[in-house]
């Protein structure tokens, strides 16, 4: 950066020289320079973006938006008339994003969830935003200053205190400040330059990260440090200026870099998994492998600094042998109490590990009811429509509840969709999973009878009166009604010869809902529709008797249905 001096310099007015200024998107707002007639623009700028590889936010270079444009075009003109020449043409601009995305709906929010909590806001609803945080990114924010030793128990450590002073992403100042712990704080200081900044080395010279310090430290004993190298130094320099340390060009343990990494990236430590595949199983959860024949691809543990985000099998770029001894402060005992999908039963182990990477386990013996209880509840708030038996009746009960609250102003009943049942499981489910170990035990529940025993005595009383599960009809059957979806009229499907002597349509919801009857043969087809039973026996029922009497002769097809008697099963006739 120009010293205060030469950046006045820079913009005082001169009448008799004309002046180039290259400015950067910070500019578009911040200042204004006499003399400014025209403007051109590039139709790029830099932004800062999270960089999923390296864990860290690093300036990338992108196309402007529209409103950012119109700014940029709007510094020709701040004080006289002006011109802009955008380098681009009238198509592309029509096709640019029309406003900018705001940064922290996509940034790495660590390092602002750092500052707030040593601001002693411990949630971002705390705080009034233009643009709040997405929860989840912040949530995870919050889960990696955890791995990081800042927050504990939802309070700031005084460890934590120590890295926000430190002007770095949270990972880089964790590993600067461990690294005193251990005596590296000179190697921690060149490892940090080289995960900020591009690879010096570039993807050919392989996956150690080793070789780049190694590197550095060469040239810099030859006072020889150029290309891409020069950057790295530079920020070297800005570290061990502010540890208040001198550089070191000596000979290390490659296992040091390790652990330094290990300390950044938590998440990262890597396991190689069985078979020889140069497959790794990171601390995360994910897997990613490095090529086969990579100096690294046989080493047994890694800490890796920077790998791409993809689904499935990620891959590495750049990481570093560690020692898995030096691991153990990281080793913690648990005992692991959770739903096991893939074996669809309950998981109970007693299990070292660093992070996912299960080190040793075993089986528990005696069982905690709460945290099986926890556990199950958990399953069935994820997966719950698949591990419970969401029958036909279960369905017909969720859809007389939401056919009433359809038909009438207030919401008479709660949400009964899947979603809300399942999010209100530890409402109603806990009474009837104490003995439940294995997936088929939850799909045996009878969750018709649980979901309406949970309901209220009073508002079981009010769904069988206003929605009732079953019609009786003259011949004494008592016939199922089908509910539809989104309030539409109920079905009665039913024998027509069960109705003989009903004049009225069935009705529902207190005497407000009709129903719609489907007629059925005597062997269980349908015959006729109708929501207006006294019109069909009027109008429609002989033209169906005729039909009816030639495929069914020895049935009963009386002149007067509504005088003749309902039959349950089959009258013949005289």
């Amino acid at each position: 950066m120009l010293p205060f001096q030469k950046q006045q310099a820079a913009i005082v007015p001169n009448p008799h020289k004309r002046k180039i200024v290259l400015a950067t998107s910070i500019a578009e707002t911040s200042l204004t320079i006499e003399g400014i007639s025209l403007v051109v623009d590039s139709g790029y700028g830099k932004t800062s973006k999270f960089d999923p590889r390296s864990g860290l936010s690093r300036l990338k270079t992108i196309k402007v938006t529209q409103d950012a444009a119109d700014q940029r075009a709007g510094r020709a003109g701040r004080l006289g008339p002006g011109h802009c020449i955008r380098l681009w043409s009238k198509a592309t601009q029509e096709r640019l994003e029309t406003f900018r995305t705001p940064e922290i709906l996509e940034a790495d929010l660590a390092s602002l969830v750092l500052d707030l909590y040593a601001w002693g806001i411990e949630g971002y609803q705390q705080m009034v935003w233009l643009t709040p945080p997405p929860q989840g990114a912040f949530q995870q924010a919050v889960e990696l200053l955890e791995s990081l030793e800042a927050i504990l128990n939802g309070k700031l450590t005084e460890h934590g205190l120590q890295m926000q002073k430190l002007p770095c992403h949270p990972r880089i100042a964790h590993m600067l400040i461990k690294s005193k712990n251990i005596g590296q704080q000179a190697l921690a200081t060149d490892l940090a330059a080289v995960i900020e900044e591009k690879d010096p080395l570039g993807k050919d010279a392989g996956t150690d990260i080793n070789h780049r310090i190694e590197k550095l430290r060469r040239l810099r004993k030859e006072n020889n440090v150029h290309g891409p190298f020069r950057k790295v130094d530079t920020v070297a320099q800005h570290y061990r200026k502010m540890l208040g340390i001198e550089a070191s060009n000596d000979v290390y343990d490659i296992f040091e870099t390790g652990i330094l990494l290990a300390f950044a990236y938590p998440d990262r430590i890597a396991c190689a998994r069985p078979g020889n595949n140069a497959q790794f199983q990171l601390s995360n959860g994910r897997i990613a492998m490095i090529g086969h024949r990579d100096d690294l691809a046989h080493e047994s543990w890694l800490a890796v600094a920077n790998m791409d985000a993809r689904d499935g099998m990620g891959k590495i770029f750049l990481a570093s042998p560690i020692n898995p001894k030096d691991l153990m402060p990281m080793v913690e005992n648990r005992e692991i109490i959770e739903w096991d999908f893939k074996q669809g039963k309950l998981a109970a182990e007693k299990v070292m590990r660093i992070g996912n990477i299960v080190l040793k386990s075993q089986p528990l013996k005696h069982v905690d009811p709460q945290l099986a209880e926890k556990a199950i509840l958990n399953a069935v708030k994820t997966d719950g429509d698949k591990l419970l038996d969401f029958s036909e009746s279960v369905v017909q009960l969720q859809k007389r509840i939401e056919s009433l609250n359809a038909w009438n102003s207030d919401e008479i009943f709660p949400a009964f969709t899947t979603e809300e049942i399942l999010n209100r499981a530890p409402e109603w489910l806990p009474p009837y999973i104490s003995n439940i170990r294995r997936e088929e035990d939850l799909f045996k529940l009878d969750l018709k009878e649980i979901l309406i025993n949970a309901l209220p005595w009073e508002k079981q009383q009010l769904l069988e009166k206003l929605a009732p599960e079953k019609i009786e009809v003259p011949s004494g059957s008592y016939i199922k009604l089908h509910y539809q979806p989104n309030g539409e009229k109920p079905i009665l499907a039913v024998r027509l010869q069960e109705l003989f002597g009903m004049v009225e349509t069935p009705l529902v919801n207190d005497g407000r809902q009709g129903v719609l009857i489907h007629l059925l043969s005597p062997g269980f087809k349908p015959v006729q529709v109708t929501d207006d039973l006294r019109s069909f026996w009027q109008n429609t029922y002989f033209e169906v008797k005729k039909e009816l009497k030639r495929r069914y002769p020895k049935h009963s097809w009386p002149e007067e249905p509504l005088q003749a008697e309902a039959v349950r099963g089959v009258k013949r006739r005289n």
